[in-house]
């Protein structure tokens, strides 16, 4: 793989979920399919404007959300650094984000301000806790929706991409379970910016990872799954997820969209064969299949995601992120940056992180 290639893959993906973001940004959660098709026709295929009386109201077609502009933070706190410095991100929400946001939900930068920066509030600004004690109980995807990028700059090192996820996750949720899922997605798109496939083996490649002591969950298993060893030790869990199965997840939703018996027609019907609410476990399975299924197909990747309802943000951002990575930015429609609100900045930012990306940390 030259470094093009990489640089290419590693700008797509920042880029596919500011587009991701913004796609979602009009029609955001409708769980009445019958109202968003009122409301947007029955195809959704660009950006639009929120209606009045809705989430982000005031806002216009193409602008980020709230979960896009805290991802642009974190963006431009390693590419300043030159790596992740927790302090630095950390001192940018506390100077630029949170003094903007009352505890409401509709509110703040973006329009809506999601349950786990929320909690973050509360705990930062009314009482006054210390960094390392503001994460929450959201069993959401929002710490993905910013940690992507940690993701694509230690792509070539899953040891420090799994390490500065879950220190940087941590500081807004802290339920285990939801730190190993978001991790886990992390290690896949970390696997796409290097070039590999998101297919069957995918989850075969991860294992490795883990058994090689370079991803922190704990396995009991083999190879391909197969029981341990008689009176083989039970592996020290000191610092490691219980289980490794959030890395499973990806591979068996490739499996299923490769599959000619297994059918979800059409494909936007996949968030509602998962489900279309908030939840991590709603969410990664139908990113998954979208971006397995169209690893080569951007928008119908992306329209599937956000023409679903319910939380079709979110579940645009992770697509986008895993389809921008495999097609790179080259192969994203010039429409969907043409109509994306300060795209030169984002842009910049993308191809300064995704430079990084091909080294180790600047000091």
């Amino acid at each position: 793989m030259t470094d093009t290639t990489l640089r290419d893959r590693a700008s797509g993906a920042i880029m596919g979920a500011f587009i991701g973001d913004a796609i979602g940004l009009g029609p955001h959660w409708y769980y009445d399919l019958t109202e968003l098709h009122k409301d947007y026709g029955e195809w959704i295929s660009g950006y639009t404007d929120p209606r009045p009386g809705r989430y982000h109201e005031g806002l216009k077609a193409g602008e980020l959300s709230q979960a896009g502009l805290i991802l642009k933070l974190l963006l431009e706190s390693l590419v300043h650094c030159g790596k992740y410095d927790q302090s630095d991100f950390c001192r940018r929400m506390d100077e630029e984000l949170l003094p903007l946001l009352d505890g409401t939900p509709m509110s703040g930068p973006g329009g809506y301000t999601s349950q786990s920066i929320r909690e973050l509030w509360r705990r930062r600004v009314e009482q006054q806790l210390p960094w390392g004690q503001t994460g929450g109980h959201a069993d959401t995807t929002e710490a993905i929706e910013r940690t992507l990028a940690l993701a694509v700059r230690y792509a070539l090192d899953p040891s420090r991409l799994a390490v500065t996820i879950a220190d940087n996750a941590a500081l807004t949720q802290n339920d285990a379970t939801i730190l190993s899922m978001t991790v886990a997605y992390g290690a896949v798109l970390g696997q796409l910016v290097q070039g590999k496939a998101l297919d069957a083996k995918l989850s075969g490649r991860l294992m490795k990872l883990v058994h090689d002591g370079a991803l922190p969950f704990h396995a009991v298993t083999g190879d391909d799954l197969q029981p341990p060893r008689a009176g083989a030790p039970d592996p020290p869990r000191a610092g490691k997820f219980a289980s490794p199965d959030a890395l499973l997840t990806p591979s068996y939703m490739a499996a299923a969209a490769a599959d000619p018996e297994i059918r979800i027609e059409p494909a936007w019907k996949v968030s509602i064969v998962y489900g279309m609410p908030c939840a991590i476990y709603h969410q990664l399975p139908a990113a998954y299949y979208l971006a397995a299924r169209f690893k080569d197909d951007f928008e119908s990747a992306l329209l599937h995601a956000v023409n679903g309802g319910g939380q079709n943000q979110a579940r645009a951002i992770l697509t986008g992120a895993l389809v921008g990575a495999q097609v790179g930015l080259s192969q994203i429609p010039q429409r969907f940056l043409d109509g994306l609100t300060d795209c030169t900045t984002l842009c910049s930012l993308a191809a300064r992180l995704a430079a990084d990306a091909n080294g180790p940390d600047r000091t």
